[in-house]
C-alpha cells in the first residue's frame, strides 16, 4: 500500500511542477485545451491524473479495512497475500471508474470554458452550488449508511466475508462502493480549490481519513458538523458570486 500510494503521490508531484523538473505541469498543459483541440490523448492525460488523485487520496483512507481483511484471511489459511492483492485491487478498480467519470467531467468543463487555467472553476456560482451540495449530502442517509460501513471493518467482513482471490476481488469492489457512496461528492471539491492543487487535494484526504477514522456518534457529528461548513461555506461564496 506505502508502495501504490507513494507511486500516485509521485506522480501528482511531477506533474503539477512540484519536482522542479523541466516537464511541464499538467495545469499549464491543459490549461489551453481550444488552443490544441481536445482529442482522445488529452481525455488519457486526464484520465491517469485523476487516476493517481484517488489512489493518493483514497487508499490511506481503506488501510484498516485492507490490514484488518489481510490479519482475518491471515488466520484462516497460511498465506492471504494473493486474495488482499485482489481486494486492493477492487477498491482500486471502483475509484479507477470514478476517475473516468471525473475525467469526463473534467474535459467538458473545459470544452465550454467552465474551469480557470488553475483547473478549477471559473464561476463563483458553480463553486457555491458544488459546496452547498457537498454540505447537503453530509446529511443524507445515504452518506451516513456509506460512511458507517467504512467505519466498521468487523462488521463488513463478517456480512461479506468471501474466501479466495475472487472473494477478495468481490468484497473489495463492495467495499469500494461503499466508500465511493461515502466520499464521492467530497471528490468534486477538487474542482472547486483546483484539480491539481496539492495543497487541497492532501487536505480533502486528511478529512476522508479523519472522518472514517472517527467512531460512533463522534463521527457523525463531525460529519454532520463539517456538512455545516461548507453548506455555509457555499452560501456566502454564491451571494459574491451572485452580486459581485
Amino acid at each position: 500500500m506505502v508502495a501504490v500510494v507513494g507511486v500516485a503521490w509521485a506522480y501528482l508531484l511531477r506533474i503539477s511542477g512540484g519536482s522542479g523538473g523541466e516537464a511541464m505541469g499538467m495545469a499549464d498543459a491543459m490549461a489551453m485545451p481550444q488552443a490544441r483541440g481536445g482529442n482522445f490523448g488529452d481525455f488519457g492525460l486526464t484520465f491517469v491524473m485523476w487516476a493517481a488523485m484517488m489512489v493518493a487520496m483514497m487508499v490511506p483512507s481503506a488501510a484498516p479495512m485492507i490490514l484488518f481483511y489481510a490479519s482475518a484471511g491471515k488466520n484462516r489459511g497460511p498465506s492471504n497475500y494473493i486474495p488482499t492483492m485482489a481486494f486492493v485491487s477492487g477498491y482500486i478498480v471502483v475509484w479507477g471508474a470514478f476517475a473516468a467519470v471525473a475525467a469526463l467531467a473534467h474535459t467538458g468543463f473545459q470544452s465550454v470554458s467552465l474551469l480557470s487555467p488553475e483547473l478549477k472553476f471559473a464561476s463563483g456560482i458553480a463553486g457555491g452550488v458544488i459546496l452547498i451540495g457537498a454540505g447537503a449530502y453530509q446529511w443524507t442517509n445515504l452518506k451516513a449508511v456509506c460512511v458507517t460501513s467504512c467505519r466498521s471493518p468487523l462488521s463488513f467482513l463478517m456480512t461479506e466475508w468471501r474466501s479466495g482471490t475472487f472473494g477478495g476481488l468481490v468484497m473489495g469492489l463492495k467495499h469500494g462502493r461503499y466508500c465511493l457512496g461515502c466520499c464521492w461528492v467530497l471528490m468534486a471539491l477538487l474542482f472547486v480549490g483546483g484539480v491539481m492543487n496539492l495543497v487541497w487535494i492532501g487536505g480533502i484526504a486528511a478529512f476522508v481519513l479523519v472522518e472514517k477514522l472517527l467512531p460512533g456518534s463522534r463521527g457523525m457529528w463531525f460529519s454532520r458538523a463539517s456538512g455545516v461548513v461548507l453548506a455555509g461555506w457555499g452560501g456566502v461564496t454564491l451571494v459574491r458570486a451572485v452580486f459581485a
